[in-house]
């Protein structure tokens, strides 16, 4: 990949995950080096001037109409990262806290932040060398930014606590902040006026967090049509409902999408002729919705997509150096409110993908519903077959519905009542993950199970996209003709899906 220059506008969510997923190289636009260095000598000359700016000589928070003298201005930088690194319990993934550093340095990159270039260009060779910095997930409420995992990651460039360093792919090991710099070759970093606080105000903690949440979740969709329509054909469903007339009456676009994407999959099928003449009138709603239930889910996820690509793209510091205008404004883009909302919109657009699938999992394994043997095994009774992986689905549902709670309904006020509105659009996005993480596995079950399905309906074959899928899954998952470990199994699917073969092989051609 292309080295990625980064300028304070244009960063693509795909650009983020390149980063933080794939090494992609960084550095910073001439463009943007020279607006920070303007912005940058606009906020030294504040500094010297004695006029009070809040974050340049004042205090923070509660403490912003307190005057701090000249000589301590450096002092009270370091203070704000020492005292503010509170998080706490386990850290952030690697990719994630990459992804909060790219960001991070997307909006230091648009001038207001006023800071130095070198601080970019630290945050550069960080990324470069393979370092992510160590944050614990928790301790922001999402105003004034995410506070505690931001200053977290500005320990790094001090020589503070820790770092992740991904030493082969996959093996990610903790070494000290002071080791990091030295990989990188960087010396700790001595915070200059405001550049403290520049470096804490903002949403990135989220913004990372929910960014390659959000590429998770598109993929799902995928892969949710993949699987619904291996049920589709395992239970020898009729086609009909993807007619593209039925979704051209109703036409959101996320609907239409999913038709079509399921009848490429189902072209070329062998089972829907084979019943046509059958006694069925009508589909079970898990099957004939798919479009309906599908597509929402997309255009949800459209939603979020819109709102993070304005956010990653925004300053959302406070305050905002105007030095084309000689100016500083105290302001509130540090707010995580929109993405709050988003991304708690995106928990629940997204577990609807789980809950839809699970009953098209019972529609499987359920003998008066399917036609089929019971749990899709021979001999059932001394063999249970797939009884209960039904029920782990059920329980990762159950956990979802609780998840999807939201956070933005909730404010507790902080710093002295200064901060008394606050989004909590950090807890949103740590419980998108998890959402995430058990729709995944929710899938990969579906997909399990549909599998053996059409292993019953031989030697009709499902349509071109299934059988791709079918032979994929039977790489990784034999058929199941008695009682084994099905944890094994579980796990093959898992890394199966995760991988994303499943969706190269359906898109494949003929």
């Amino acid at each position: 990949m292309e080295t990625l220059l980064v300028a304070g506008e244009g960063l693509r969510l795909s650009d983020i995950e390149d980063v933080a997923r794939r090494g992609r190289r960084v550095e910073v636009h001439p463009a943007a080096r020279e607006r920070m260095a303007r912005s940058r000598a606009y906020v030294e000359s504040i500094a010297t001037s004695g006029k009070p700016a809040y974050g340049i000589n004042t205090g923070f928070g509660a403490l912003a109409e307190v005057s701090i003298p000249t000589s301590e201005l450096l002092t009270l930088q370091r203070h704000l990262i020492l005292s503010h690194a509170v998080g706490v319990g386990a850290p952030l993934p690697f990719d994630a806290a990459r992804a909060m550093m790219v960001l991070r340095l997307n909006v230091l990159c648009t001038g207001r932040a006023g800071v130095r270039p070198l601080v970019a260009d630290a945050i550069c060779k960080l990324l470069d060398a393979g370092i992510a910095p160590y944050v614990p997930a928790r301790g922001s409420v999402g105003a004034s930014g995410d506070l505690a995992p931001l200053a977290h990651a500005t320990l790094l460039l001090l020589g503070e606590g820790n770092a992740l360093v991904e030493q082969a792919p996959g093996m990610v090991t903790t070494i000290t902040a002071r080791a990091a710099l030295e990989k990188a070759g960087l010396q700790p970093l001595v915070l200059q006026a405001k550049e403290g606080l520049a470096l804490v105000n903002g949403t990135q903690a989220m913004g990372a967090v929910g960014t390659l949440t959000l590429l998770d979740a598109e993929r799902l969709c995928e892969l949710a049509d993949i699987s619904g329509a291996t049920t589709v054909e395992g239970l020898m469903g009729s086609h009909r409902p993807f007619d593209p007339r039925i979704q051209a009456v109703r036409p959101h676009p996320g609907q239409a999408r999913v038709a079509e994407h399921v009848r490429a999959l189902l072209q070329g099928s062998e089972i829907a002729p084979a019943h046509a003449d059958c006694h069925k009138v009508q589909d079970p709603y898990s099957l004939r919705c798919i479009p309906q239930v599908h597509g929402a889910t997309r255009d949800a996820l459209a939603h979020v997509r819109r709102t993070l690509e304005v956010e990653v793209n925004s300053a959302t510091d406070n305050p905002l150096v105007f030095e084309e205008d000689r100016d500083v404004i105290s302001g509130g883009n540090f707010h995580g409110q929109p993405l709050a909302l988003a991304l708690d919109f995106l928990a629940i657009a997204v577990a609807e993908l789980a809950n839809i699938s699970e009953r098209r999992i019972e529609q499987l394994v359920n003998p008066a519903l399917s036609g089929l043997p019971a749990f899709l095994v021979k001999n059932s009774g001394i063999n249970s077959g797939f009884m209960i992986c039904q029920v782990t689905a059920a329980a990762l549902i159950n956990e979802n519905k609780v998840l999807c709670h939201p956070a933005s309904v909730d404010s507790i006020p902080s710093s002295a009542n200064r901060e008394d509105h606050v989004s909590m659009g950090m807890t949103s996005a740590l419980k998108a993950v998890q959402v995430v993480e058990n729709v995944r596995r929710v899938l990969g079950i579906e997909l399990m199970v549909a599998a053996q399905a059409l292993d019953m309906r031989a030697p009709l074959k499902p349509g071109r996209g299934v059988a791709r899928v079918h032979a994929l899954v039977r790489t990784r998952v034999p058929h199941l003709d008695e009682d084994r470990l099905l944890m094994t199994d579980l796990g093959a699917m898992d890394e199966l899906v995760r991988g994303g073969s499943i969706l190269e092989r359906a898109a494949a051609g003929d």
